[in-house]
């Protein structure tokens, strides 16, 4: 027996096998060999020479259409899609966060009209990005289609016969055997069909084929991307996303009005949002207390009680980070925590008029706070004036001590808590109707209280004291210290569609990087002294140097079965051997 191995376009041997009739080197045969490996591809001939399209509308439009529907424009528009979504992560969103659109425009005026015009400030929704998005879109579809009625079309169609020429192949393997050629080509079949190859006989040659999967994933992987295109557009469309701080003991019901903040998709309805609402009943932290990880968190969790409907039975379960609730197609995520002071403030009439937990924003990881104290309503000075009150507020659950640097937290527990207070008093300029931040204090239309020394006045206060404000214009008392948490509320109606497009996108992908598609053909003629000759050759999709051995133990098992004739030496053929 004797086995060549040929790396594709090497020069076909100086002959042909013994005792096998002379083929002439025409380039007909040529032309079939070319034929039978271009059949091993369903991808459209885009560069193949094609006649021209004509002039006109309808010249152009086919023109275009087929720009688009090529593979190498889906890749140029795939790569446009990536590179359109850079201005969204870099430029607030307006959906996303307004306010921080407007700091955003004041911070750089020049550039406004310029991404006003871009629309660079709803990029998702703007009709460049939609427009890619289209293209893309519409590129996928046309190039999936076409090749999924060519691969359709292999599927029920039968493997193409031999070439004249087997020995140009690739793979090729030769021996004589005293079997028949119709024991050979019986006993190949029944091989090859074992080996879940589809197999073909015609005349003196048997055809197989197999790695149709390849093929099958790669189009399952471009249609994988269709479904998460969708998915996308779907959630971006419909999706829902809100937060909201809750005190301890406090509650949540999920209407629109109960949101701190709240984006959504432009096809978006408020009474798509599920009925549920919830109670945070406790809230739990713990940290490393020693070691180079101090102060590090160990473990977040909520204790909440919760209500589906508008007359639910409460039930209670636990929030923890990454386990989020599930509610009716609803997630409720735990996203931070902190604390609240109990803050309240008497006027100079001795009536309490402000009493309330005022949560505080950490800035650090020791959870050191800051907020505000807005009083409203319900004060007056000494005079009968009707005004307004402030405090500018920070917040350390654990305080260094006194001349120990600055008012910064050593530890996120309350091992020191210490609140300092700065007093302002005037108009806090709610009553204009301009959006303000809760945790900031706009100090622009109020005026300082005074200590003896002319200086603003403030303090720092333990759990339990209190400061009175000059020229007896009332009192501030530090209660005590509640907890918050922060959830994320989100609705994402087709994360399950591009979870599973996502999946069947890598396995597609996986069968076409690791499964080869290739044809096995054998064949078997009676020589001019009686004897059989066996050739068996196989072609590839792609060079590979599992082809040549998987020949090898195919040709390998079908000797077994047809073994050589007594006396016949075995050739080994080393011409165009790989190295």
């Amino acid at each position: 027996m004797s086995t060549t191995d040929k790396a594709p376009g090497e020069a076909p041997h100086d002959s042909a096998p013994a005792d096998t009739p002379e083929t002439p080197d025409t380039s007909a045969a040529d032309a079939t060999d070319l034929a039978a490996g271009a059949q091993l591809s369903t991808a459209p001939l885009e560069d193949a020479p094609s006649a021209p399209v004509g002039i006109g509308v309808i010249g152009w439009a086919r023109w275009f259409w087929r720009q688009l529907t090529s593979m190498r424009v889906a890749l140029i528009l795939l790569f446009l899609l990536s590179l359109g979504s850079i201005p969204g992560s870099l430029v607030p969103q307006t959906q996303v966060d307004a306010m921080k659109v407007a700091e955003w425009k004041d911070k750089h005026e020049f550039w406004v009209p310029i991404a006003e015009k871009l629309q660079l400030f709803d990029v998702y929704s703007s009709v460049w990005f939609s427009a890619i998005y289209i293209l893309l879109f519409v590129s996928l579809i046309g190039c999936i289609v076409p090749r999924t009625w060519q691969f359709i079309g292999q599927l029920s169609g039968r493997p193409p016969g031999a070439p004249r020429r087997l020995d140009r192949l690739p793979a090729y393997a030769t021996w004589r055997t005293e079997k028949s050629p119709e024991e050979v080509l019986a006993s190949a079949k029944t091989l090859l069909g074992g080996r879940r190859f589809r197999t073909d006989a015609a005349g003196t040659a048997l055809a197989a084929e197999k790695g149709y999967l390849r093929e099958a994933g790669n189009l399952a992987f471009h249609i994988a991307l269709i479904f998460m295109l969708v998915a996308f557009a779907v959630g971006q469309l419909y999706k829902s996303e809100g937060g909201k701080l809750v005190l301890r003991g406090k509650g949540f019901s999920n209407t629109l009005t109960q949101y701190d903040d709240f984006k959504y998709g432009g096809l978006f309805s408020p009474d798509s949002l599920p009925p549920f609402s919830f109670t945070l009943d406790k809230f739990d932290a713990t940290y490393e207390t020693s070691g180079p990880q101090k102060g590090t968190p160990r473990d977040f969790k909520a204790y909440v009680s919760f209500s589906e409907g508008a007359h639910g039975k409460p039930v209670k379960t636990e929030i923890e980070v990454n386990k989020p609730l599930e509610i009716d197609g609803s997630k409720v995520f735990l996203l931070g925590h902190g604390y609240a002071p109990v803050i309240s403030v008497t006027g100079p009439d001795g009536k309490v008029i402000f009493k309330d937990a005022v949560p505080m924003l950490p800035f650090d990881a020791n959870l050191s706070s800051s907020g505000a104290v807005k009083v409203t309503d319900g004060y007056k000075d000494k005079d009968g004036k009707q005004e307004q009150l402030g405090f500018n507020a920070m917040f350390v659950p654990t305080f260094a001590g006194e001349g120990k640097g600055t008012m910064l937290s050593q530890f996120p527990a309350l091992d020191f808590p210490v609140l300092a207070l700065s007093a302002y008093h005037g108009s806090l300029g709610v009553d204009s109707g301009l959006p303000q931040n809760v945790y900031q204090l706009n100090t622009s239309k109020m005026k300082e209280f005074k200590d003896e020394q002319g200086e603003l006045f403030k303090k720092r206060l333990l759990p339990g004291e209190a400061m009175t404000l000059p020229d007896g214009a009332g009192t501030v008392k530090f209660e005590g210290i509640e907890r918050w948490a922060t959830f994320s509320v989100t609705q994402q109606p087709a994360n399950g569609l591009a979870l599973a497009g996502a999946v069947v996108a890598i396995g597609g992908l996986a069968a076409s990087l690791f499964i080869q598609r290739r044809r096995i053909w054998v064949r078997a003629v009676t020589g001019k002294d009686g004897v059989t000759v066996v050739e068996m050759a196989g072609l590839g999709r792609s060079e590979s140097a599992r082809l040549p051995e998987e020949l090898a133990v195919l040709s390998a098992a079908l000797h077994q079965q047809a073994p050589s004739a007594p006396g016949q030496p075995v050739k080994e053929n080393v011409e165009g051997e790989r190295g």
